[in-house]
């Protein structure tokens, strides 16, 4: 019986492990193709570019229907920031 009990639990970790190992994996494929994204980004952020979409959005001279969720304040900074967090916590495990 113990061993039995032994041999199941043993096979809910291997399937959790398992899991957890191919859901990383594609993690680290999409972030991987990302990584040009990020660049760009950081480049972009407080670039002259920058200032001056910022100013063009504040003056409303940007489309309505445009997405400028890269002209918020703090939206590249706070993605940008959190990238920085993630780099670190894999760096301590």
């Amino acid at each position: 019986m113990e061993q039995t009990a032994r041999i199941r639990r043993m096979e809910q970790s291997f399937r959790r492990a398992s899991r957890a190992v191919k859901n990383l994996s594609e993690a680290l494929d999409i972030y991987e193709k990302a990584l040009p994204d990020f660049a760009a980004l950081n480049d972009y952020y407080g670039s002259d570019d920058w200032k001056q979409d910022f100013l063009d959005d504040e003056s409303g001279h940007l489309p309505q229907g445009l997405k400028r969720g890269v002209l918020s304040e703090d939206g590249i900074w706070n993605l940008l920031e959190a990238l920085s967090e993630l780099r670190e916590r894999a760096k301590r495990l």
